[in-house]
């Protein structure tokens, strides 16, 4: 037992700054911070830091940046660290020969209530699936994604408003919370796990999402497209086609701030059309409130500007 911890942490993501952050202001020391390798990125190809490196060069804490993790001289500069603990947040897969290295163990944060939403996005798709309820996870990391024995979990509601982005800060503060907390118990001595059952696949999975998972289908049910809407909102974004009779041509639309309309009487049920709260689209047999809308080639924007530049009678499901 010990009194603090010497911890190297791994994360990439801006949500992985929140924890960093937290756990250099804790008791223990972040001794070193592994990262990716910077990276050309944007339409300038400008070479890019990602948020952690940023964040722990600010903060003068010493950065690894392998590009292979079973590397010779990244395994001899990790060791030379002398951690007690490994912590990860939104890395990457890690080969044996690093997570076992500590004393300690290596844990992992994972943003949904394990074992529901193992994989790459489980913030997006604990909303897009509709869920009332999701969270962190604390576990230690073994040689399967996100199966390891569960240490400690945290619990919010889920509302059928809430967007993706708002729900990645949310988890990212109780994930700080949490990460501490565990830190905290694991240098103590007290705890106590609960093994996953990696075999388990009647669970709901969180896939990487790919450019197919976003398109809108204004068939299904508005619910559905509801749920989709905002649970990839603001990245990477949901979007639709609509055919412009006035271009002669198909517009892809990216959608935001969306929700649930009830409306009676409808004039127009081949495309979008507008009260005053927004811009409607029928879905299923339910309609769909747009806040926020992007066209093609233009910027984002709330719908009172692109009603004050767009003739949504211009604007169909069909040619």
């Amino acid at each position: 037992m010990k009194d603090t911890l010497r911890i190297v942490f791994m994360g990439t993501p801006e949500f992985a700054v929140g924890i960093l952050d937290a756990l250099v202001h804790s008791k223990h020391e972040v001794v070193g911070v592994v990262t990716v390798a910077d990276k050309p990125a944007g339409r300038g190809q400008q070479i890019q830091q990602s948020a952690v490196k940023q964040f722990a060069v600010s903060h003068e804490l010493p950065v690894l940046q392998p590009e292979k993790l079973r590397e010779e001289a990244f395994l001899i500069d990790l060791a030379s660290l002398n951690a007690d603990l490994f912590v990860v947040v939104a890395f990457r897969m890690l080969p044996d020969v690093v997570w076992k290295m500590p004393a300690y163990g290596t844990i992992n944060l994972h943003a949904s209530l394990l074992p529901k939403y193992r994989g790459a996005a489980p913030i997006n798709w604990a909303i897009m699936n509709g869920e009332s309820e999701t969270g962190v996870s604390t576990f230690f990391i073994n040689e399967n994604i996100d199966t390891g024995a569960i240490i400690a979990q945290k619990t919010i509601p889920l509302n059928n408003e809430l967007s993706a982005g708002e729900l990645h800060d949310q988890l990212k503060s109780i994930g700080a919370e949490l990460t501490v907390e565990t830190a905290d118990q694991i240098c103590a001595g007290h705890v106590s796990t609960i093994e996953q059952d990696p075999s388990d696949t009647n669970l709901p999975f969180a896939p990487k999402i790919f450019k197919a998972d976003c398109e809108i289908d204004w068939n299904q049910s508005a619910e559905l497209n509801h749920n989709r809407i905002r649970g990839l909102s603001p990245y990477p974004a949901a979007w639709c086609k609509l055919w412009s009779t006035k271009k002669s041509n198909w517009i892809i639309f990216k959608l935001f701030g969306s929700s649930l309309v009830d409306i009676e009487k409808v004039t127009r049920n081949n495309g979008p059309f507008s009260i005053p709260e927004g811009i409607v689209i029928p879905s299923g047999n339910g309609f769909v409130l747009l806040k926020e809308i992007q066209a093609e080639g233009k910027k984002r924007m709330d719908y009172k500007s692109f009603l004050a530049g767009n003739d949504l009678n211009d604007l169909s499901f069909t040619p």
